[in-house]
């Protein structure tokens, strides 16, 4: 029996990073001799081990790969003690993922992995990467995370992956892998190179046609000097990373504007009415992928009202507090914090705003508290409905007042 380090961990060390976890591969085993060491197997459709002090995995020999759930009715792997090294890496993605490392420190790279990486490279290993279609969000998902290293697709790579887009393999992919990967590439400090990638290969209109119909939109260039409405989308996104890390905050930011994919041409470069058919998309998108409810809400609210953010100081009072609770926010103040995030990304996530302030941030949150400030012990006594009628018109009086004292004083 011998073992090996595989994967990321060899590949992240080479390039000088910090290493995630450890993936070890087991050459020459059963599985009955690893549960006879104590290791614990999991998964059914191939033996994965966990090592019973460190918990690390640790995955015998196989040929072919296990693909059931991207594409139906295809072989999963075969594991046997009389599969190679070289067999095993020959079945991964990408030649910089196929480097193994022995218990005494040497590499073994039969596929060219440490040249790849010195080149900043990303090749496929062999034509077997077409098995898979989920390898082509894997690629850019990889690009999202090295692209700041300099890392670019090989171009023999990039075109089997416009050949798996042209003849529809790129359809077999089941809602929970694309998912997967976009949250994989939506935690990188740059997720934009994922997009930029799949556009590239053609497969962002097969896995997120959402997304790709921005491309192409025009807006106004006097608010958007970019124009571009797909542009605006990824400074958004940009913007969105750097000021959280929240999975939900970065969605919301990328779906913040799906209704200007679909507006009528005949009022372009204009997008009235944007707001409400984006809600719809974000419904549908979310209900594609089965997009965590936690995601869902706050993209779905951050499309619908980013609008009336921006316009906070023109906000009637009673404007105010129904956007107050059309986006939950006495109950649930935290989607309040993370709406305002996407709101800023969206307002700064333009030519030339960047690094400009969002100073309506400042002042929705200086109304929601006088909203939520009221003395609610004037209320006792009151049940029903005609408490929530008397809370409410307090409410919006704390709301009136805070206008009040934010005017100028006249002359």
């Amino acid at each position: 029996m011998q073992i090996y380090l595989v994967g990321g961990a060899v590949r992240d060390r080479l390039l000088g990073l910090p290493i995630r976890e450890r993936d070890y591969l087991v050459i020459g085993a059963t599985p009955e001799q690893m549960t006879h060491q104590g290791y614990q197997q999991v998964g059914r459709d191939f033996p994965i081990f966990l090592h019973p002090v460190t918990h690390d995995e640790y995955a015998l020999a196989r040929t072919q790969r296990d693909s059931r759930d991207s594409v139906p009715d295809t072989p999963v792997a075969h594991a046997d003690p009389r599969v190679t090294l070289e067999q095993d890496l020959a079945r991964r993605d990408l030649t910089i993922n196929a480097i193994a490392q022995d218990e005494a420190g040497r590499l073994i790279d039969p596929y060219g992995g440490i040249e790849d990486l010195q080149a900043r490279r990303l090749r496929h290993v062999s034509p077997a990467f077409a098995e898979d279609p989920i390898r082509v969000l894997r690629v850019a998902r990889f690009m999202a995370r090295y692209h700041g290293l300099g890392f670019q697709v090989a171009d023999e790579t990039m075109g089997l992956m416009r050949e798996l887009v042209d003849d529809g393999t790129l359809d077999q992919l089941v809602p929970e892998r694309v998912w997967q990967e976009l949250e994989g590439a939506l935690a990188t400090d740059d997720p934009v190179p994922f997009f930029q990638t799949l556009r590239a290969c053609g497969a962002l209109s097969r896995v997120l046609p959402e997304i790709d119909r921005l491309w192409g939109v025009p807006q106004p260039k006097r608010w958007h000097p970019e124009v571009d409405c797909g542009l605006h989308t990824m400074l958004t996104l940009q913007i969105a990373c750097e000021l959280s890390p929240s999975l939900s905050v970065r969605f919301a930011a990328l779906t913040h504007d799906l209704g200007k994919g679909v507006t009528a041409v005949e009022i372009l470069p204009g997008h009235q009415g944007h707001e409400t058919m984006g809600v719809d998309l974000v419904k549908s998108m979310c209900q594609r992928l089965r997009i965590p409810k936690r995601c869902r809400v706050l993209a779905e609210r951050s499309a619908k009202y980013h609008g009336l953010c921006h316009r906070v100081d023109e906000l009637q009072a009673k404007t105010f507090l129904r956007l107050l609770e059309q986006l939950d926010a006495f109950r649930r103040p935290e989607l309040v914090d993370d709406f305002l995030l996407v709101c800023e990304a969206d307002y700064r996530g333009r030519l030339g705003f960047q690094r400009r302030k969002y100073p309506q941030a400042a002042e929705f949150m200086r109304l929601y508290a006088a909203a939520r400030g009221v003395d609610q012990r004037t209320l006792d006594g009151l049940q029903g409905q005609a408490y929530g009628q008397a809370l409410r018109r307090l409410r919006l009086n704390g709301i009136k007042s805070a206008k009040r004292l934010n005017r100028p004083a006249a002359g």
